[in-house]
């Protein structure tokens, strides 16, 4: 599906959805009969998984239903970016071909008509020699940079890319440069002739991405002690299909030091890194479900004992060294 069938597709389930909502305004709940009022019952069942928890109740919640729209809007509005992004780099790209062009009809009309002698030509031909060593780097750069965005075009305005190690989101795309904007709202300018030699990470075009957390248990920590803890978190990713795929792994690492055992658990999530502050909610609270559980389960972990060494004066050496009292 393309950039602009997907805004289509956006704009008509908040125009359904707005109609829905002038209806049910006085309710907390959108429920499936007030949705088949609206659309069929195959459209209604693909709507559903779209929001958290509809698809199993049945029901949309207020809250779901606006995050939902917050997320449908924020989509529209990197959708129109992207657009007109795209939009202004091919006019800058048409500018320069028109410019190529009408120098290239001027000569070739010259040459039509018997102005241009061998003389001149040759002329002509060492100036351009001379310009090419003067601008055949950045003919060079623009060329690489037009390849990056219309061929390669790893990112769309939007995206929350990986480049050196740093998580960014891209902001604007130019034909010669790509701003970003850091975590701290930051903006980072890039040359795109550089960006084209560099691996990038596209969060948005991934799809559903793992998560891992790591913990550390008592080495003599029970063997049914643990299979509670894997039939626990079995359970409680089970409970949250919205949030976690069923498929994960309660790993044994390594033991460390003879009295602990390094776990590690790994997690799919039901969706990319795109929205990184939902991932770190999610991600947060899993951790405290697995506190939960091992505080449960009684799973626990003791540092080793640690041997202290105590030294004492005597008390006699102590008062032996005090000189004596002054005579009355």
């Amino acid at each position: 599906m393309s950039n602009f069938q997907k805004f289509l597709v956006v704009v008509f389930l908040l125009f359904v959805l707005n109609l829905i909502s002038l209806f049910c305004s006085l309710l907390k709940i959108i429920e499936e009969d007030d949705l088949l009022c609206f659309m069929k019952k195959e459209e209604v069942d693909s709507l559903l998984t779209l929001f958290e928890g509809a698809e199993e109740t049945g029901k949309i919640k207020r809250s779901t239903f606006k995050n939902w729209v917050v997320n449908a809007y924020l989509e529209r509005k990197s959708l129109a970016h992207s657009l007109n992004d795209t939009k202004t780099a091919i006019e800058e790209l048409n500018k320069l071909v028109s410019v190529i062009v009408a120098v290239l009809a001027i000569i070739v009309w010259l040459l039509m008509m018997g102005f241009l002698t061998t003389q001149i030509l040759i002329l002509i031909s060492s100036q351009l020699l001379l310009v090419a060593f003067m601008f055949g780097n950045t003919a060079k750069t623009v060329f690489e940079a037009i390849i990056f965005v219309f061929v390669m075009h790893p990112f769309d305005v939007g995206d929350r890319c990986v480049i050196d190690g740093i998580q960014m989101t891209v902001e604007e795309m130019n034909i010669l440069t790509t701003v970003f904007l850091r975590y701290d709202n930051e903006k980072i300018f890039y040359p795109n002739s550089s960006l084209a030699t560099k691996p990038i990470s596209n969060f948005y075009r991934s799809p559903e991405m793992s998560d891992s957390v790591e913990f550390s248990v008592d080495v003599f920590t029970s063997i049914e002690s643990i299979g509670g803890l894997k039939s626990r978190i079995k359970g409680y990713l089970e409970s949250k299909p919205q949030h976690w795929l069923p498929a994960h792994s309660v790993v044994v690492k390594e033991i460390e030091d003879v009295n602990k055992m390094k776990l590690a658990l790994y997690v799919n999530h039901t969706i990319n890194f795109q929205n990184y502050a939902d991932k770190n909610s999610r991600r947060s609270e899993l951790v405290l479900e697995l506190k939960k559980i091992l505080e449960d389960i009684g799973i626990k972990y003791h540092l080793l004992p640690q041997e202290v060494h105590l030294s004492y004066v005597a008390a006699s050496a102590a008062y032996s060294t005090l000189p004596p009292p002054p005579l009355r």
